[in-house]
């Protein structure tokens, strides 16, 4: 975690001038965070080097959220030919841990992160490429690709892509709002450890169904989250914004096809980018995604499923492939 060679320089031209520079834990991504602290001031450095990443949908999607009053970094300078970023600092204190660790604050913890999905919805969806359905593919299809090989299935593919097909016009017809898509107990930080919730991590962000922010934030692969509690947040927002029959369908299939998105990438993380942690993930990825196959609505799915892959061959891929 050695900082950037441009850093001093780039921080010098925004008013940063000899600040400390410290290493903040960083995510599954190439991107790189620092703390930049001067005194009784900080900010954070995000490094995104081209050109494995480029920083400019998070910076346009910050501005989008700010401007309509949601709790986004404000961007202080940019350096894009180098991929330095300088935002505001949130601080440490995420969602996750501070519901592990007080479990009375769980739930408001939980209705807030549920009331900024709903402001979201009031808002049209920004200029934002569409959540359709070859992207739906696209990333229903990292399981196939990563973690069936690395257990050692030959999945039937054509019949896989068959199966999602036949379900995918219900996350297709309905409202379109901003996805965030990584709307989660890790990216939602309570700005300098008060009440309000800072919203993280969000440049892939698409104009798609508004239920599949609830499935990253209420099926997390990184922290349980219990079945009662699950089911209270999601009559929260069904009941504060009317959404009915059609929207269950739409967030069990969206939960079904995020899952097996996931596995699949925890599973890459782990054989591509040997970031094993990952793969103890998957084991929460998969009860999350059986809980969702059992809706009627994943019918074709669940067949392929239990055609395809037996109970014992889901888990942690690199126990199962015993490396």
């Amino acid at each position: 975690m050695i900082p950037p060679a441009a850093a001093a320089a780039f921080l010098a031209a925004n008013g940063w001038g000899g600040a400390d520079i410290l290493p903040v834990a960083g995510d599954a991504s190439f991107r790189r965070y620092f703390r930049v602290v001067d005194g009784d001031r900080s900010a954070i450095l995000m490094d995104a080097p081209p050109p494995e990443e480029d920083p400019r949908p998070f910076i346009e999607i910050a501005r989008w959220l700010c401007e309509r009053g949601f709790a986004a970094p404000v961007i202080h300078g940019a350096d894009l030919e180098r991929g330095l970023v300088l935002l505001d600092d949130f601080g440490d204190v995420r969602l996750r841990e501070t519901a592990d660790d007080l479990s009375e604050r769980e739930t408001g913890l939980y209705e807030a992160a549920i009331d900024i999905l709903v402001q979201l919805r009031a808002h049209e969806a920004g200029p934002l490429p569409p959540y359709d359905r070859s992207v739906l593919h696209r990333e229903a299809s990292l399981l196939t690709e990563w973690y069936c090989p690395a257990v050692g299935i030959a999945a039937d593919q054509a019949g896989y892509d068959a199966a999602w097909d036949a379900v995918f016009d219900a996350v297709l017809a309905g409202p379109r709002v901003t996805v965030l898509r990584d709307y989660h107990s890790e990216n939602l930080m309570l700005i300098g450890g008060g009440d309000t919730l800072g919203l993280l991590d969000f440049q892939d962000a698409l104009a798609g169904h508004p239920a599949y922010d609830l499935v990253s934030l209420l099926q997390d692969a990184r922290r349980d989250v219990d079945p009662a509690l699950e089911s209270v947040m999601l009559d929260r927002y069904k009941r504060i914004t009317g959404a009915g029959k059609d929207f269950d369908i739409a967030y069990h299939v969206l939960g079904a096809q995020r899952n097996a998105k996931i596995a699949g990438i925890f599973t890459r993380l782990w054989k591509r980018d040997g970031k094993l942690r990952y793969a103890a993930l998957c084991p929460r990825v998969w009860r999350y995604l059986e809980r969702d196959l059992s809706h009627p609505a994943l019918a074709p799915v669940k067949t392929w499923f239990d055609a395809n892959i037996p109970a014992d061959m889901r888990g942690d891929p690199m126990v199962i492939s015993g490396q």
